[in-house]
C-alpha cells in the first residue's frame, strides 16, 4: 500500500483558508480593475488623485476603531477559543462606540479637514460620505476577526466578493442613471460606490454571523465581571496596535498630502499634479499589489496560527511557517519582477490606454519581492506579539519614503517617490528579517529561494521569447494578447519549479538508499 500524507486538522485548516482567501482575493482584484479601469475613464486621473486624497482620513479612522480590533480579535481569540464569543461581543462594543463618535467628528467638521489637514478644498463634500461609511467598516471588520480567530475563513472570504459585485452593480447603474439625465460624473460617484461597499460587506457578514455563527450558540451568558476582564486583556492587545497604526496612517495621510504639493514645486500645475498622482496611486499600483491577494491572505491566517502555535509552545511550527512563507513570497516576487518588466508598458497602455502607468509598472516591478516579504514577515512579528517592533520598523520605512517625497520631488519629479518606495521597502524587509531570525531558528537558503528562482526566470523569458510568434491565433485586442503572454510566463516558471523541486526530492531519496 501506498502511504498516503495525513494533514493536521489545524494545517488542513490553514490551508484550506489560504487557498480560499487566495482565491477570493484574486476574484476582488481581477473585478477591482474592471472598476478602476470605469473610473478612469469616467472620473479621469485627476479625479482619481482627488478621490485618493480623501483616504487618509478613512484610514485614519478605521486603524482607530476597526483595524486594530480586528487584529486583537483574531489573535485573542485564537489563544482562548473557548471565549470566543464573549471575545467578540466585547470588542464589537468598543469598535462600535468609537466608529460612531469618528464618524459625527467627520461629518461635522468636513470643511475644516479639508482645508487645513488634507490642504485641498475640493476634498470637502465627499468626507461626511466617507464619515458614515467608517461604523459600517468597523462592524464587518469585528465579524472577520472573529472568523479569523476561530480559522474560518469562508465568510470573510466571501464577504469580498460580495462587496465587490454589489459596489461595482450599483455604481454602474447609478453612472447611467446620471448620464441619462444629462448629470456629470464627478468624484462623487466613486465616493459614493465606497460607501455602498462598506455597507454591502456589513449587511453580508450579518447574515452569515447570524446564520453559520463561528462557534455554537451557547445560553451561558458572561457576568459583568468577566466582561470587564475580557475588555480589559482585549484592550492590551489592540492599544499598541491602535497606536502603532494610527501614527503609520498619520504618516501615510502627510506623504498623500504632501505629494502632489511637492509635485507642483517641481514644476507641474495642480491639474498635472493631481493627474500624476492618480496615474500613480489609481492605475499603476493597483497591477503592483495585485499578486499580493496571495501574500495577504497567507498574512491573515499566518497571525492566529503563530499566535495559537506560541501559546502552545510550538516553536518548530513557527519556524515552518517562517520558512515556507519566505521561500513562496520570494518566488511570487521574482516572478513579478519578470512579469512587471517585460510587460509593464503594454499594460498600462492596454488597460489604461496611459503610457506613464506603464513607466511607472515598469520601474516599480522591482518593489515586488521586499513588498510580499515585508508583509509575511510582518504578520508574523505580530503573531508572536512583537507590535512594537514592527511599529518602529513600519516607522522607519515611512519616515525614509516620506524624505523622499519631501527632498527628492521637487528636483527630480515622480520619480524620486518611486525610488523612495523601493528603498524603504527593501529596509522594511531586511528590518523584519533580521528581527525574526533573532527570534526563531528558521532554514534559510539564498541558493534555493532567490538564485534557482531567478535562473528559471531567465529561462522561462528566453522560452518566452524563442516561442513569441508561434501562435496560430492572431490579430488578437492588444490586453488579451499581452494577458496570454503572461499567463505562458507564469507557467514556464512555475512548471520548470516543480521540475527541479520533483528532481531534488528524487536525488534526495536515492542518496538515503
Amino acid at each position: 500500500m501506498n502511504p498516503t500524507i495525513q494533514l493536521s486538522p489545524k494545517k488542513r485548516a490553514f490551508l484550506t483558508g489560504t487557498l480560499l482567501l487566495t482565491g477570493t482575493g484574486i476574484a476582488c482584484r481581477v473585478l477591482g480593475f474592471f472598476y478602476r479601469i470605469f473610473l478612469s475613464r469616467t472620473i479621469g486621473a485627476e479625479g482619481l488623485g482627488v478621490y485618493n486624497m480623501v483616504h487618509p482620513i478613512f484610514g485614519i479612522c478605521f486603524a482607530l476603531c476597526a483595524g486594530s480590533i480586528q487584529t486583537a480579535l483574531s489573535q485573542h481569540i485564537a489563544s482562548h477559543t473557548e471565549k470566543g464569543r464573549s471575545i467578540f461581543h466585547t470588542g464589537l462594543a468598543i469598535s462600535m462606540a468609537m466608529s460612531f463618535v469618528l464618524a459625527l467628528g467627520i461629518c461635522h467638521y468636513h470643511e475644516f479637514l479639508a482645508t487645513y489637514l488634507l490642504m485641498e478644498p475640493r476634498c470637502s463634500p465627499y468626507l461626511p460620505i466617507m464619515g458614515i461609511a467608517v461604523p459600517f467598516a468597523a462592524f464587518h471588520a469585528c465579524i472577520n476577526g472573529y472568523y479569523y480567530g476561530v480559522q474560518k475563513s469562508k465568510v470573510p472570504a466571501l464577504s469580498q466578493i460580495a462587496e465587490q459585485l454589489i459596489r461595482m452593480s450599483l455604481v454602474f447603474f447609478l453612472a447611467g442613471f446620471w448620464v441619462s439625465h444629462g448629470q456629470e460624473i464627478t468624484v462623487m460617484l466613486a465616493v459614493i460606490g465606497h460607501l455602498i461597499g462598506e455597507i454591502a460587506a456589513a449587511v453580508f457578514t450579518l447574515f452569515c454571523l447570524c446564520v453559520f455563527p463561528p462557534q455554537p450558540r451557547t445560553s451561558n451568558l458572561s457576568s459583568n465581571h468577566g466582561q470587564i476582564a475580557t475588555s480589559g486583556s482585549l484592550m492590551a492587545l489592540a492599544l499598541p496596535l491602535m497606536g502603532n497604526r494610527l501614527i503609520l496612517n498619520i504618516l501615510s495621510g502627510a506623504e498623500a498630502i504632501w505629494i502632489p504639493s511637492r509635485l507642483q514645486m517641481s514644476g507641474l500645475n495642480p491639474s498635472g499634479a493631481f493627474a500624476i498622482y492618480g496615474v500613480l496611486t489609481g492605475m499603476a499600483l493597483p497591477f503592483i499589489l495585485f499578486p499580493s491577494a496571495i501574500t495577504n491572505s497567507l498574512a491573515v491566517l499566518l497571525l492566529p496560527s503563530v499566535a495559537k502555535d506560541q501559546a502552545e509552545g510550538r516553536k518548530g511550527s513557527i519556524a515552518s511557517s517562517m520558512s515556507v512563507s519566505l521561500r513562496y513570497s520570494l518566488y511570487m516576487g521574482i516572478l513579478c519582477i519578470g512579469i512587471f518588466t517585460l510587460f509593464g508598458e503594454e499594460l498600462g497602455s492596454g488597460v489604461f490606454h496611459d503610457p506613464d502607468a506603464g513607466q511607472f509598472i515598469r520601474i516599480l516591478a522591482w518593489l515586488c519581492p521586499f513588498l510580499y516579504l515585508a508583509t509575511t514577515m510582518g504578520s508574523i512579528l505580530n503573531g508572536l506579539g512583537k507590535t512594537r517592533t514592527t511599529f518602529l520598523q513600519n516607522t522607519a520605512s515611512l519616515l525614509l519614503r516620506i524624505a523622499f517625497v519631501l527632498v527628492g520631488i521637487p528636483k527630480f519629479g515622480i520619480l524620486a517617490y518611486l525610488w523612495g518606495m523601493l528603498a524603504s521597502e527593501l529596509l522594511l524587509a531586511i528590518l523584519h528579517l533580521w528581527s525574526l531570525k533573532r527570534l526563531i531558528a528558521f532554514t534559510w537558503n539564498a541558493w534555493e529561494m532567490i538564485v534557482k528562482p531567478s535562473l528559471i526566470l531567465l529561462i522561462s523569458i528566453g522560452v518566452h521569447y524563442f516561442t513569441q510568434g508561434l501562435s496560430p491565433v492572431t490579430h488578437l485586442p492588444s490586453f488579451v494578447d499581452t494577458g496570454i503572454q503572461i499567463l505562458f510566463l507564469c507557467f514556464c516558471y512555475s512548471g520548470l519549479l516543480l521540475v527541479f523541486h520533483f528532481a531534488k526530492t528524487k536525488t534526495q531519496k536515492l542518496k538515503f538508499f
